[in-house]
């Protein structure tokens, strides 16, 4: 359904409106929520598997829609859960954000996949992480038969986990039926661990796929899911590095249950 109060809207014509060093550019595209559940009080955690799966297939549906319209060059799906990350109300639900223009953020991780595969011979960076990842074991939470899940190796915060497709893939929109199940699995027992261990924690999810009409580059999709266990504050925010008191082989641990979390004793950001 259209968010109540969107931050875009659906109906103009994009142009962008120049200001001396100053750049604009009309707020037109779509924000629309996705209810996942009949039940207030349910949770992607403890749904049936294949409501899940029916959730995902639901991003994917309106992921196609939106991305249809050709004034898009971005469609962002993420899920705020919990008050410490912004969600608004209670209810089971994710976003779909449809903008004019390429993320800072994504376009950023763009550049950094073409950048390693220009020195690595047309390799993907993220192909690369999870083979070694992989053979490695120590930050991998868990795997099936398509997708990973592992703690990145700079994590910006404490459980800060990335679900990411065994072969490479560069858009969300190519997912599969089959696969689709996959990553329902994966990500509920995610979501399951993070709910049992460490005590249903504030969380924000958002998928990273490439750029719509771009069909060159090595993007690899992924999401991305970061809980709210401390708070970003004036280093972090005048610097952009990031202080994470759990370092991403414990949480890997801890979200395994090979070791035990004891949140109070995690210091506080400075």
């Amino acid at each position: 359904m259209p968010n109540k109060f969107p931050a875009l809207e659906r109906v103009g014509e994009v142009r962008e409106h120049r200001d001396g060093p100053f750049l604009s550019v009309d707020g037109v595209g779509a924000h629309e929520i996705i209810v996942e559940s009949p039940d207030h009080d349910g949770h992607l955690a403890t749904l049936d598997d294949r409501q899940v799966e029916r959730v995902l297939r639901a991003y994917r549906e309106r992921y196609h829609d939106l991305a249809a319209d050709r004034r898009i060059k971005y469609v962002q799906i993420f899920k705020n859960h919990g008050e410490r990350a912004g969600a608004s109300f209670s209810h089971p639900y994710a976003q779909v954000i449809a903008i004019p223009i390429v993320p800072l953020r994504v376009l950023e991780e763009a550049e950094g996949m073409r950048a390693h595969a220009e020195q690595r011979e047309g390799e993907c960076l993220y192909c690369e992480i999870l083979r070694r990842e992989l053979a490695l074991g120590r930050r991998v939470v868990a795997e099936n038969r398509a997708f990973v899940a592992l703690e990145p190796f700079a994590a910006r915060f404490p459980f800060e986990t990335w679900i990411l497709p065994k072969v490479h893939a560069r858009a969300f929109e190519t997912l599969s039926d089959t696969d689709g199940s996959a990553f329902a699995t994966i990500l509920k027992d995610v979501l399951g661990r993070m709910y049992r261990l460490l005590d249903d924690p504030s969380f924000n999810y958002y998928i990273h796929t490439a750029p719509l009409r771009e069909s060159e580059g090595t993007f690899h999709w992924h999401l991305e899911i970061t809980p709210h266990l401390t708070e970003i504050a004036g280093f972090e925010r005048g610097t952009g590095f990031y202080i994470n008191p759990v370092v991403p082989e414990d949480a890997a641990s801890i979200l395994k249950g090979e070791i035990r979390w004891a949140a109070r004793s995690q210091p506080s950001t400075p």
